[in-house]
């Protein structure tokens, strides 16, 4: 295969989607022949800087350079995340993609993003060696606290989860299906809250903390931007940054602390592995990632990976929110099995909600269909592929899936098909990392249970 003047290649092709260009295969191809150094600083919260460093090929590889710096560029944006990007080296592309990612440019998107979490211009800056920034990294220790009465609570882009915990024991759970997407008024999704929060607070004699695992990105336990609010208009962002707050007061003066879902996968899976470098990644809705280091605790980085580009290909799937081609969203939730289902001549009801198509696809699954197991199948090609991207960036050990993408047949089969690909393709990684669905006291632990954990009482 060739893409832009480098030839690649992979045995493992998705058989429904042969056409998939993986970034991290492509990015490998691309970074043999590459001599050119340039450094990527990125600037968040509190002055917290990341680092990252990579190479660009010659000159007359102008426009594969420049794909390769905007999409290594694009996934820190959303792994790492930062209000401001400063690029040392190959200025010829950096002012390339300065124009890219300006206000009104081609991601203009990526750029609003970042001014809605930081509250601050987004910048891009080119810099001369001797004035690169520093590193400042600062991670933090995250929940694994379960002593006394908790409610924990996991905000879903479908449904939302509530459990009431007695010490590290779930003695209720409910799931109720809400549509937070859909509404435009945030009294909606702060009513289903605060319903969530009173359930739980009924089967238990009091309440001492309340941990919530949401979708969205966070500062404090205010949703700078999440995709449960993505209908509420910006006059009213107020109400959506203390929403979690406004609902805990409703229960009393307890300590709430609110985390990314993706964090809180991870940190289930810490939790029930007693171990770190562990990354979870919930296919559900959306792709939600989160990481716990080796020392179990949470970087302060994005791991929006939904976001982060997964597919190189020219017609990839884009994202009805973000606009952008092949990312992670599209390859790993509900939509990667209704966008390939017709590919396997299966027809969904167009009056089915996202979650009943998905489940029409199980339960053919289930009953051996082998179209649908094959959907299943490629999604874990996808993944095989998409793991040697985010082990360049990630230390990993651990590999936990979860969702309700991962339930069932559709998860074992995913799993097994992600495992062969990279013992085939990838044995390095096959060796280092082990990719598996939660076992039996992940499964008890759970997201709402870990959610949970997350204040210190």
């Amino acid at each position: 295969m060739n893409y832009l003047g480098i030839s690649f290649d992979y045995q493992n092709k998705p058989s429904l989607e042969p056409e998939f260009i993986p970034f991290g295969v492509w990015a490998v191809a691309f970074l043999k022949d590459a001599r050119r150094p340039f450094r990527v600083a990125l600037e968040r919260e509190k002055g917290l800087v990341s680092v990252f460093s990579s190479f660009l090929r010659g000159e007359e590889y102008a426009e594969a350079n420049l794909r390769f710096m905007e999409r290594y560029v694009k996934f820190l944006l959303w792994s790492v995340g930062g209000w401001k990007v400063t690029i040392c080296g190959c200025e010829e592309t950096a002012e390339k993609l300065r124009d890219i990612y300006r206000p009104g440019g081609k991601r203009d998107f990526d750029v609003n993003f970042a001014f809605d979490i930081f509250e601050r211009p987004f910048e891009l800056v080119i810099c001369r060696p001797e004035d690169f920034p520093q590193a400042n990294e600062q991670s933090k220790a995250i929940g694994g606290h379960l002593e006394g009465c908790r409610i924990g609570f996991d905000a879903g882009g479908s449904d939302r989860k509530v459990s009431a915990v007695i010490d590290g024991v779930s003695v209720y759970s409910e799931e109720v299906v809400w549509f937070p997407k859909q509404s435009a008024d945030p009294t909606y999704q702060y009513n289903g809250i605060v319903e969530a929060f009173k359930t739980a607070a009924s089967k238990m004699p009091r309440v001492d903390a309340i941990g919530v695992s949401s979708a969205g990105t966070f500062v404090g336990n205010s949703p700078m931007v999440s995709s449960l609010f993505i209908k509420v208009p910006r006059e009213r962002r107020e109400e959506v940054k203390t929403v979690y707050d406004r609902a805990a007061k409703e229960i009393g003066d307890v300590p709430i602390v609110v985390a990314n879902d993706g964090d809180v996968t991870a940190l289930a899976g810490a939790m029930s592995l007693e171990s770190g470098s562990i990354m979870g990644i919930a296919m559900g809705t959306s792709e939600a990632a989160g990481y716990v280091n080796a020392e179990g605790k949470i970087l302060g980085w994005f791991n929006e990976l939904a976001f982060a580009p997964v597919d190189l290909q020219d017609n990839a799937t884009r994202d009805e929110w973000s606009g952008e081609l092949g990312v992670g969203c599209k390859y790993f939730s509900q939509d990667a099995v209704i966008r390939l289902a017709p590919r396997v001549g299966i027809e969904l009801s167009e009056e089915l909600s996202l979650a009943e198509k998905l489940k029409a696809v199980q339960q053919l699954a289930e009953s051996g269909h082998e179209g649908a197991r094959e959907i299943f199948v490629n999604i874990g090609t996808y993944l095989a592929h998409t793991l040697s991207l985010y082990a360049r960036f990630y230390e990993l050990r651990y590999l936990l899936v979860l969702g309700r993408v991962a339930s069932g047949v559709g998860g074992d089969l995913l799993i097994a098909e992600c495992n062969r690909v990279l013992r085939e393709e990838y044995p390095t990684l096959a060796d280092q990392i082990a990719v598996m669905l939660p076992d039996e006291k992940a499964r008890r632990v759970g997201q709402s249970i870990a959610a949970a954990s997350l204040p210190e009482v």
